[in-house]
């Protein structure tokens, strides 16, 4: 007997081979045994997923010699016919090349009222045939709104949206889904262990995610790679001969933007383009790849699920999982998916992949919004999740993804400096507020009149002005110990005082009392700064605020 391609070799021959569509395969064995049975179907799904092979098996289900029955004989007349496709009573028309109104005449429409030449029922199966003109469509109207009793319309079609609502209404829908990765798999160990194939469960996972719920691109592909390796196959060569994007190459990406490690970016970016990868396969394998960790945080369990991932990934996703937060990955998803788009029409589409990178590294210093509000409402400093060291340089932490203005200097002077290690303590102890908190230390802060560091004490002075200031300062003192206890390495006491109200006449004298209201509305203004709702919306807004008003 010639070579038959896999695909036709293990075509199901019954409704309990077909696999993954149990919800329509039950039901039309329901229909058979209690003979409600319809006399027009429509098969709506992706492609390659049963729909043609299960209207053949119901084909044979109504004229099998012990029909109509939900478990044709395969043996008799009537099911092997069927099955070879040279059954006169079963006519399979292709609506690709029979889309006009004049073939629908003909071959359909014209021998509706002869009778069967032997079967019980004569079986019109029309594929694909949303490509049926307008005009074809108003043909069949009326033959399938009162059919005769002797006739059966079984109409399959990947664009289930491109068939007219008055086909629709007349014809009973059965959506086919596409087949889970697990099921295809499963199928293809039967398969290769029944054919003799050696090839190990990895190789069949990435045939199976390849196909993309598709049984019989599955069974094409694993006919592409046998041929190419014998009866021997291993993940490299499925790898190898689909083209597929290796794993290594997807985890190290990952890990590099996990790290912000952007040199690796770069040479990853290189090695994609080296080992001839198809980047738009590579963004949407990224892609793919952060949608398994937003599946993982969600639910650690599915780590042992081949779906998810192969058996020597396990440990490497969990650790990449605990990277990332859920906010992360989702903005993750949403670059990669635009990324796609822009590579496939780019000239460069290197540049476009290697520009998708960085914005994912820089993407993970954002921080979410509540975060930053709850941060400055409690005190405590907003961080993120804790990244491995890096080759490049580190970048500066911040604490929001929005680049405020330069700090100015704190209006402040050592009246009493002791020696270079009192400085020390003082720049140290500054630029660690500033970088942890860089709103406390640009509305409070940088506002104190002078920062005197006299042995292992740190005073801040602010003036008879500036109280609110002076009442904020004095929630976060507890903070300012520990920090200032890290940069010196012992017990610092931090002190906030209250400057002499007379020294602060003193300093502008003859003022008229025209400046009481001046005076009122700094004030308020030094009140409105150290509210911590304004903090936390200067935090994420690079705004300034020019005027207060009292309500």
């Amino acid at each position: 007997m010639s070579y038959q391609v896999t695909a036709r070799k293990w075509r199901p021959q019954k409704f309990g081979d077909v696999v993954g569509q149990q919800a329509v395969t039950r039901t039309l064995r329901n229909a058979l045994a209690s003979q409600r049975l319809a006399q027009s179907f429509v098969f709506a799904g992706p492609r390659g997923v049963g729909k043609t092979t299960t209207a053949r098996i119901l084909a044979r289900a109504l004229n099998c010699i012990k029909g109509p029955t939900p478990d044709p004989c395969g043996v008799c007349d009537a099911c092997v016919e069927i099955a070879e496709g040279r059954d006169m009573d079963v006519l399979e028309i292709d609506a690709a090349t029979h889309t006009g109104i004049d073939n629908i005449r003909e071959v359909i429409i014209s021998g509706l009222s002869i009778l069967p030449v032997r079967n019980r029922y004569k079986v019109f199966i029309i594929d694909e045939v949303h490509q049926l003109s307008t005009p074809s469509f108003n043909a069949l109207l009326k033959s399938l709104e009162e059919p005769p009793p002797h006739v059966v319309f079984m109409m399959a079609t990947t664009e289930l949206e491109k068939i007219p609502e008055t086909v629709l209404s007349r014809s009973q829908v059965y959506e086919f889904r596409a087949i889970s990765t697990k099921m295809i798999a499963d199928q293809l160990r039967a398969i290769v262990d029944a054919e003799q194939i050696t090839i190990a469960d990895e190789a069949l996972q990435l045939i199976a995610r390849d196909a993309e719920g598709s049984m019989r691109d599955a069974q094409s592909k694993l006919d592409q790679v046998v041929a190419f390796t014998g009866k021997t196959v291993g993940a490299d060569d499925v790898a190898t001969v689909l083209g597929l994007v290796g794993r290594d190459l997807l985890l190290d990406t990952l890990q590099a933007v996990a790290d912000e490690d952007a040199p690796a970016a770069f040479a990853l970016a290189a090695r994609a383009v080296e080992m001839g990868y198809d980047l738009r396969a590579v963004v949407r394998e990224l892609s793919r790849v952060v949608r398994d960790l937003l599946v993982l945080s969600v639910d650690p369990t599915r780590v042992n699920d081949p779906e998810i991932a192969g058996e020597g990934e396990r440990d490497r996703l969990k650790a990449l999982v605990a990277r990332f937060s859920r906010e992360d990955l989702l903005r993750a998803f949403d670059l990669l998916t635009r990324a796609e788009a822009d590579v496939r029409n780019a000239a460069q589409p290197r540049y476009h992949l290697e520009m998708a990178l960085l914005r994912w590294i820089h993407l993970r210093k954002l921080v979410p919004i509540e975060e930053l509000i709850a941060g400055a409402s409690t005190g405590a400093a907003v961080s993120r999740p804790a990244a491995a060291p890096v080759k490049s340089a580190p970048a500066p932490v911040k604490s929001a993804p929005v680049q405020s203005a330069p700090a100015p200097a704190p209006k402040s002077e050592i009246r009493n400096p002791q020696s270079e290690m009192t400085t020390s303590l003082k720049d140290a102890l500054l630029a660690e507020i500033r970088k942890t908190k860089v709103v406390f230390y640009n509305t409070v802060v940088a506002q104190a009149q002078t920062i005197e560091v006299a042995g292992d004490r740190v005073t801040f002075t602010f003036s008879s002005k500036q109280r609110a200031l002076s009442d904020e300062f004095e929630k976060n003192r507890g903070w300012l110990e520990t920090i200032a206890k890290a940069a010196a390495g012992r017990r610092i006491t931090v002190a906030g005082v209250m400057g002499d109200a007379a020294a602060d006449a003193k300093a502008a004298p003859g003022a008229p009392a025209a400046d009481a209201a001046a005076t009122k509305k700094s004030a308020l203004r030094e009140k409105a700064m150290a509210d911590a709702g304004v903090q936390a919306m200067l935090e994420v807004f690079p705004a300034e605020i020019r005027d207060v008003e009292e309500m």
